[in-house]
């Protein structure tokens, strides 16, 4: 049966290395960054399973990671057999290999008191240690990238891994902002991150033609925005939120909430977010786009 390639724009990527140097918290950064993860797959089913990706896009994922480590017997004589098959049907997996020093591995796992896969051989923890490092080393010579989480936390890790795979994103930006339009009479979002409040922008409400409309309506948007302060409100809150949000992508967040307020959440802070939402689209961010209280005024 004839394999299908993925797509150079799915990538397959194969996450191993030395047990405790953050390779499931490298798999808990992929998932963050939207892709499809899976672990503990033995290299033959890890073949079989990239097939059927190929076979079966997953539009929603921005590509498949697999994570393989000593824990399936046969490990590396497995995994070399399979990335021979998957490069003869036309994959490219790429392959990063996490290691550490052997003080740090052994801190790591004082820390969380879990054996070592290779314990169960009946080795001490420093022995299995040094055994995995010798029967790795084909991976590690072989690896497109080999990090060293030594001097890493999670963060650090999380913002390796992000520029790393910065160049597989369609758009420039890694974070995902999350616009909430509200109304102060109703209450406050608990889950905003940076609120900002509208209630100093003239108010449509008083204008009976445009009372009934909403901040949807280019005509309460063009009242709201085109006259001051809302023009200068607008073109100073993009600029500041152009370089807000570029700090917050560089210390690894993914998501940001950002809430804007006025009396009922109808009228000026809906015609803001519409206005902010189309600003970070032009920016390249994704985002996602609330008006929580449009309808209860």
């Amino acid at each position: 049966m004839e394999q299908t390639a993925l797509h150079p724009s799915f990538p397959v990527i194969v996450v191993t290395g030395l047990s405790g140097s953050g390779k499931s918290s490298a798999l808990d950064v992929f998932e963050d960054m939207g892709f499809f993860t899976v672990d503990g797959l033995p290299a033959i089913l890890a073949v079989q399973m990239i097939t059927m990706v190929a076979a079966t896009p997953l539009p929603h994922y921005r590509g498949l990671v697999v994570g393989m480590d000593l824990r399936q017997e046969g490990f590396v004589k497995d995994y070399e057999q399979a990335l021979t098959k998957l490069r003869q049907g036309g994959h490219t997996p790429v392959l990063i290999f996490f290691e550490a020093k052997a003080d740090i591995l052994v801190k790591r796992y004082a820390t969380t008191r879990r054996p070592h896969p290779l314990e169960k051989e009946g080795l001490g923890l420093e022995q299995a240690l040094e055994e995995e490092r010798a029967r790795l080393s084909p991976l590690h010579k072989a690896a497109d990238v080999v990090i060293d989480t030594s001097d890493y936390s999670i963060h650090d890790l999380r913002r390796i891994l992000q520029v790393k795979w910065r160049i597989l994103e369609n758009r420039g930006h890694l974070l995902r902002v999350h616009v909430i339009s509200f109304g102060f009479k109703y209450g406050t979002p608990a889950e905003a991150d940076i609120l900002f409040d509208l209630r100093f922008l003239p108010n449509p409400y008083f204008i009976p033609d445009l009372k009934p409309l909403s901040g949807t309506d280019a005509p309460v948007a063009e009242y709201v925005l085109e006259q001051e302060p809302g023009r200068a409100f607008l073109s100073r809150l993009t600029d500041f939120l152009e370089y807000l949000l570029a700090q917050f992508e560089k210390e690894g967040r993914f998501r940001l909430a950002i809430a804007l307020g006025c009396t009922g959440g109808r009228h000026r802070s809906v015609a803001v977010a519409e206005a902010l939402t189309r600003r970070l689209h032009e920016a390249g961010y994704a985002f996602s786009l609330e008006h929580r209280h449009l309808n209860l005024g």
